[in-house]
């Protein structure tokens, strides 16, 4: 099976929390432009709402994730991988 590294290293939040080795989740996460669902897999069981770091990848749109705090806080936008820090909404008011 093919794997996709592309998304290894990427921030995502699980729209349906993890059950650790009893089940998997998932996780959206922003990738290629835009944002794509993964099948999430985690050691330890995670919420919905948890961000999370996609560790590994399995194939087949599913990848492994762990708890992640990220030390930057959150990014514009709010969803977490959205952007670099410091990076403004454009002002669409003037």
């Amino acid at each position: 099976m093919i794997r996709d590294v592309s998304c290894i290293g990427a921030v995502g939040v699980l729209t349906i929390g993890t059950r650790g080795s009893g089940g998997p989740g998932e996780v959206l996460i922003k990738i290629r432009g835009g944002s794509e669902a993964f099948i999430a897999w985690s050691e330890q069981p995670l919420p919905k709402g948890a961000t999370v770091l996609v560790i590994d990848s399995r194939g087949a749109r599913t990848v492994d994730v762990m708890e992640w705090d990220d030390p930057l806080g959150d990014f514009p936008g709010g969803f977490a991988g959205g952007g670099p820090p410091g990076l403004a909404e454009p002002d669409t008011n003037s």
